[in-house]
């Protein structure tokens, strides 16, 4: 009967592995449970928008941690032509949005609302010979979207945004940031570990909604996505992926001992897949049933 329900298992699972270490931290948990539960897994790396490209032809079946307030145009037209399927929300209490260090706030003593950046004094600050008129984000890198740019647009900010060139660089330059007590305005996102070590404040964002058709970062669930025709392939896969949740806290703690005391991946998941069985194991038994 078990046999039935877990379905091909020899053909891999193939987890989407996206361009930060939070997201690869999540498809392998995953990925460690599936293997668990029977099945052969592979990793494929991938962007943020090239993976629907691999949902697509079929070289990517799960993706785990998906940030649905930055989706690209390939996923919307998936999801409404019932090409992948949503299995459910990942736990991740996530936020995403604009920050600023304290020495911002000197400069622009309106923050935490989004409407002190309109000011010419706060815009000046923030300006660099790059962006002069308009202050300055620092953005995420370029194959992440282009969310910041279009808000900036759409309420007509004096702000100019900058791609960094990797997750890396952004935390560099918020590190260099609050050692120099200098203004910094970016974009960013937690759970990451650098925000237990520094201290980031978030604006208050301008008011849009999605469904208005603005183009906006709103507050939106992290989801979990699967190619069309999973559940019939592995059944007892998609029980699992329905059920696994991830919460901020374990996923940050993780991210410190990978990108700050630079231990193996598969090491670090593998000690918290080990030390948290009550957590999970109901997850197995339920998809074996």
């Amino acid at each position: 009967m078990l046999s039935a329900q877990l379905g091909d298992t020899n053909a891999p699972i193939r987890i989407s592995l996206n361009e930060w270490t939070g997201q690869n931290i999540t498809a392998h948990v995953a990925g460690q449970l599936l293997e668990k539960l029977g099945y052969k897994v592979q990793y494929q790396t991938a962007g943020s928008f090239p993976q629907w490209i691999g949902m697509q032809d079929g070289s990517i079946d799960l993706v785990p941690e998906l940030w649905t307030n930055n989706l690209g145009d390939i996923y919307p037209k998936m999801l409404a032509e019932k090409k992948v399927e949503v299995v459910g929300d990942l736990g991740l209490d996530g936020r995403d949005g604009w920050a600023y260090t304290d020495a911002t706030l000197k400069v622009c003593p309106g923050l935490p609302s989004w409407k002190a950046l309109m000011e010419p004094d706060c815009a000046a600050a923030l300006a660099t010979a790059e962006t002069l008129p308009n202050g300055r984000l620092l953005d995420y890198p370029a194959d992440w979207g282009t969310a910041s740019a279009n808000e900036i647009a759409d309420f007509k900010i004096p702000l100019t945004a900058v791609p960094a060139g990797s997750e890396g660089a952004l935390v560099a330059e918020l590190q260099a940031a609050v050692a120099a007590n200098k203004p910094l305005l970016m974009r960013f996102w937690a759970p990451h570990w650098i925000l237990t070590k520094v201290k980031l404040n978030w604006l208050d964002m301008p008011p849009c909604d999605p469904k208005d058709g603005a183009r906006c970062m709103a507050p939106a669930p992290i989801i979990k996505v699967v190619r069309a025709g999973f559940s019939d392939k592995w059944p007892a896969a998609y029980e699992l992926t329905k059920l696994y949740q991830l919460s901020a806290d374990d996923q940050g703690k993780m991210t410190y001992e990978i990108d700050q005391e630079k231990k193996p991946i598969e090491d670090v998941v593998k000690a918290w897949v080990d030390a948290n069985t009550a957590t999970w194991s109901p997850w197995i038994d339920a998809a074996k049933k």
